[in-house]
């Protein structure tokens, strides 16, 4: 099979990456180790998107917002982080009535995307077949698929998770972070309202948040050692009910779990390069962001975007789609808009999840002058709500 762009992996990032492309007459192929319906009606699994301002245009351009129920959207209105009973709080408020952004379930996305794509026919979607192969030369780049077959493209686009093996096989390192800790999310009711605010709360021996959702009904998000969360996970509904409120001090009064609970690793990548010879990287491939900025899917639709732009100019300019010079501009734009905030997300992880004496007092200090500074607060909310417009 020949294409012009071949994409691995059929996730948020390869779909939008494909359907940002419609129109163009590019022909792509999705390459996708999961079967179709686990695309086409994939099943909840506990993340809740907190999408930006920009986020919500890009699914707007590429007609997957409206395919999503307006009765599962929930405004972010603010977003508060604590550090144990200190009584400083930083508290990070939009101006006006305009929310921080809109909370999302991360199926509905991927199912909405996955309708955009079919329904533009922009794409050739080959499912429940993995990639065993992938090598590009100066002149194409070509996949092997474990059913025997082979793909070649002038263009190979990784979107195959954090963990790419395709990133691999092409030889690009990747800054990895094992942060020694699980994440648990499941959807809790509780008696007290949440106003629309999101909390983020580092207390001593875990990290708490809560991501308000329509009604009284939160997304908790627990960080704790592997073993605690095994035990979390294997708790019963009623139990673990209980743990929640007392872990949560009774903040939001008594919890009841209302939906499954799901547990995830916590390991943050940064790929060395997101470009090669007729190769690129994006979504979790480039960027594996840890939760506490709840930016991971905002940068890969982001990058998605910004890729698509250079394939498109160089189109537009009669040079090849795979033109070095449109994929170095595609990366460098990408690492001015990620790096600072991958760092800095690290550096708040480790801080706040440091339980010694003198990292204690450090993040006390940070939080004291966070709260009295207003230009840092309006920075950060602005980065919240927008992040870094595509370019």
């Amino acid at each position: 099979m020949e294409c012009d762009i071949a994409v691995i992996g059929a996730g948020p990032a390869g779909l939008s990456f494909a359907r940002l492309l419609a129109g163009s007459g590019i022909s792509v192929v999705l390459v996708e180790r999961a079967p179709e319906a686990a695309i086409a009606d994939p099943a909840f699994d506990g993340r809740e998107i907190a999408l930006t301002h920009r986020s919500q245009e890009i699914l707007q351009e590429i007609e997957a917002w409206d395919r999503i129920p307006a009765n599962e959207m929930a405004p972010l209105r603010h977003a508060r982080v604590q550090d144990g009973a200190s009584p400083f709080v930083l508290d990070f408020s939009p101006p006006g009535e305009t929310p921080l952004g809109m909370l999302v379930p991360n199926h509905l996305i991927r199912r909405a995307l996955h309708e955009s794509v079919r329904e533009t026919g922009c794409a050739t979607l080959l499912a429940g077949v993995a990639v065993t192969a992938v090598e590009t030369s100066p002149r194409h780049g070509r996949l092997t698929l474990a059913d025997g077959q082979t793909i070649r493209a002038k263009l190979v686009v990784a979107a195959d998770t954090r963990m790419s093996e395709a990133r691999r096989q092409m030889g690009i390192a990747t800054r990895m972070r094992d942060l020694g800790k699980s994440m648990l999310v499941a959807r809790v009711a509780h008696e007290k309202p949440h106003g629309g605010v999101a909390t983020e709360w580092f207390g001593h021996g875990q990290t708490v948040a809560m991501l308000p959702l329509n009604g009284d009904v939160s997304s908790i998000v627990l960080t704790l050692s592997a073993r605690e969360i095994a035990d979390l996970m294997a708790m019963t509904p009623e139990a673990f009910g209980a743990d929640a409120t007392r872990r949560t001090q009774d903040r939001w009064g008594a919890m009841r779990l209302v939906g499954t609970r799901h547990a995830y690793p916590l390991v943050t990548t940064y790929a060395m390069r997101f470009v090669g010879t007729r190769f690129a990287l994006v979504g979790d491939a480039a960027v594996g962001m840890h939760p506490v900025t709840a930016h991971g899917f905002n940068f890969g639709l982001a990058g998605a975007a910004r890729l698509a732009k250079e394939i498109r100019a160089s189109l537009a300019r009669g040079r090849d789609i795979a033109d070095p010079g449109g994929l170095l501009r595609y990366e460098r734009a990408h690492r001015i808009a990620t790096a600072p905030l991958y760092a800095a997300t690290n550096t708040i992880a480790s801080l706040y999840t440091d339980d010694r004496a003198p990292a204690r007092l450090l993040r006390g200090a940070v939080l004291r002058l966070g709260s009295a500074l207003a230009p840092v607060r309006r920075m950060v909310t602005a980065q919240l709500m927008e992040a870094t417009p595509a370019r």
